[in-house]
Parts: C-alpha cells; structure tokens; sequence
C-alpha cells in the first residue's frame, strides 16, 4: 500500500502547500512557454493573434490547473487512477465512432469550447495506472509472467486505439512512456530484450506489408519513412519540409539571423511553423545558441523531477513522476530528431512551445501531479 495513505505525521495545508511545491520546475516551465510565446509572435508577423494570445490564455489556465492538481494528496490520485484510465479508453473509442477529421485524421472530439484530443490524456492516464498497478503488487510478483502480461494489456488497448486514428506518433509515446514504468518498476530485462527482437521483427514485417492487400501502414505515413530516410529523392514533394527545415536550421548559424529575421518561416517556406516545425523557426532566428538554451531548460526541467522521483519514499509518486518525466522527454525529443531528419516526421508537437490546446492542458495537469507528489512527500 502506498506510504502516504498511512502516513498522518506529514499533511501539508494552506500556504505550507504553496512553499512546498517544486519552484524551479514551476520557473522553468514559464521560461519554456515565454519562448515559445515569442517564437509564436514572430511566426505571425509581429502580432499577438492568432497564435500568442491564446497560447498565453491557455499556459495562464494550465498554471491554474497545475497548482490545484497539486494541492490535491497525492494518494487521491492513485485512487482515481483506474478511473481515468478507464475514462480515456470510453473517450478513445468515441473518438472512433463520431470524432472530429483534420489533416487526414481522426483524433478530436469538439465538445464546442474545445476540440479534445483524448490521445494526449492517454499519455498520462497510462502512465499514472500503471505506477498504481505497480504500487499495489507486490515486489515479488513484478517479473511474474502473468503480472507483465497485465500491464502489456493496459499499455497496448489504448495504443492500438491510437494507432489505428490514425496517429503513430502518439502511439509510440503511449507505449514507450508505458513500458518506462515498467521497466522502472523492476520488471526482468529479459522480457524488453524480447519486446526488442519483436519490434525488429515488426519493422521488417512494415516493410514486407508495403504494397500488398495486408499493409500495416497507411500511404502517408510510409512516405514519411521515404523522406525520413532519403529527403533529397524528392525534395519538391515528400522531402519538401524536411529539407526546408534542415536549411533553416543549417542558416541560424551560431547565433541566428535575429528575432523575428528569419527567412524561412517568414516566407512561408517552413510547415507548420506553429505547431510541429517551431523549433527550426526558434533555431534559424537565435541559432544555435538558442536552440541549446532551449534544449537546457528542459533537460532541467527532468533533472529538478528526476531528483524529486528519487527522494521520494511513496513508491507511487516515484513512479508516477519518473513516468512522466520520461514522457515529458519523449515529447521534446522525438519532436527535435524531427525536425533535424534524425527520425521521421510523426507530429509530435514541441511541448509548450508549439500552438495547441489539448497538448498544453494535459501537460500541465501532468505537472500537477508531479507537483502533488513533491508537496506531499515525507518530510
């Protein structure tokens, strides 16, 4: 059982909350949002609509929403977790029955002030059920086969849901950020060096499906590892953005063309230069300088969690906030090898950096938790 939930010598109240919550992530996810407001003011055109102002709505409200998810006891959280998990899965299948197509896709479901994308709340859900699970069994059974083939099921309905939207990208952060606690449960190596040889396998098989009545992947997403793989075959069609985005980060240089002097978003040669291709608008104007400032704040940002996660004695809210801090890293990550041609284009978005409602909100609340587990650790 969890240690908080029997522990009545440490209850934070009132302000003594307020103090206790972990400031420099606080700070440092304000540094990270203020760059990317002025990264979304530049890509307008010096002006404050249609991207800055209501990013800037949006990060207020997610603060809100991070300080009340952490007043929240953190075991009010493990409780809930079945639940939430649960909620996601009934909102991932709504997304299939009547949600919202954009781009191609199938991901959204307007509830009329906001179009919700539930896959982003699997990213969390997920993470947060299984450092329950995990909580709740005991140490000795984490390697039972029987045990890891439960958490298996609760990584892989809710990928596959995903996947087929379809949304790759996502997908993979569910089952990687999935497998993550697992791992750092203490599940036997044994069984990822397995998964690893499957996923080989799998990967030759992707490519075996190409062109046959049984392909596991869709047209586009198979030109995505086209051009992933050689941009310059066709650098007028597929390749088109990725080459566009390797000139404007090659151009920024040291120390960037200036703010808001870049030529390559400002002419539209950049896409999506809101939302997943940012970071090339950030690097052509500040460079690489700017680029690795950038890159600081959010290896930081896992330091501060990392560090919480690990003197923290309630095995749930370790878990739970190196869960997350492995998420918060796939998102960075995935989205920069991105855009520099390390890895195909999947739309991941650059976290609170990137225009979007949905990332903002869960990530926050995610923080929230990780926040919860920091004020409410023995003291």
């Amino acid at each position: 059982m969890s240690y908080l939930a029997h522990n009545t010598k440490f209850v934070p109240t009132g302000l003594r909350k307020i103090l206790y919550l972990n400031w420099p992530v606080v700070l440092l996810l304000i540094a990270v949002a203020s760059a990317g407001f002025l990264m979304l003011y530049s890509v307008s055109g010096g002006s404050a609509d249609p991207y800055m102002a209501p990013q800037m709505k949006r990060f207020a409200v997610g603060i809100v929403l991070m300080i009340g998810v952490a007043m929240v006891p953190i075991w009010f959280w493990r409780n809930v977790s079945g639940a939430a998990y649960l909620v996601t899965l009934l909102l991932l299948v709504a997304v299939e029955l009547f949600g919202v197509v954009g781009m191609g896709a199938q991901r959204w479901i307007d509830l009329g002030f906001i179009r919700l994308q539930p896959s982003e709340l699997a990213k969390i859900t997920v993470v947060m059920f299984l450092a329950a699970y995990y909580d709740w069994l005991p140490a000795n059974r984490t390697s039972h086969p029987f045990w890891v083939l439960l958490p298996v099921l609760f990584v892989g309905v809710p990928t596959a849901l995903v996947l087929v939207q379809p949304d790759l990208g996502t997908s993979l952060m569910i089952l990687f950020g999935g497998t993550s606690v697992m791992f750092l449960a203490g599940v036997h190596w044994a069984y990822f060096a397995t998964v690893i040889g499957a996923g080989i396998g799998g990967i030759a098989a992707v490519f075996a499906s190409r062109g046959t009545t049984w392909q596991l992947l869709r047209d586009y997403q198979f030109r995505r590892i086209d051009t992933f793989l050689d941009p310059a075959n066709d650098p007028l069609g597929a390749g088109y953005h990725i080459t566009q985005a390797k000139i404007a980060l090659g151009s920024g240089g040291w120390t960037g063309r200036g703010f808001m002097q870049g030529t390559q978003s400002r002419l539209n040669f950049l896409p999506e230069k809101h939302t997943d291709f940012i970071f090339t608008t950030l690097a052509e104007e500040f460079g690489f300088v700017g680029a690795a400032s950038l890159l600081t704040l959010y290896v930081l940002i896992i330091v501060f969690c990392v560090v919480s996660a690990i003197t923290n004695k309630d095995r749930f809210a370790a878990l739970l906030t190196l869960g997350i801090a492995v998420t918060f890293f796939l998102y960075f990550s995935v989205n920069m090898l991105m855009v520099m041609g390390l890895a195909p284009v999947v739309g991941v978005p650059l976290p609170l950096v990137s225009y979007g409602g949905s990332a903002m909100m869960v990530l926050m609340v995610a923080f929230g938790l990780v926040q919860s587990a920091h004020v409410h650790k023995p003291r």
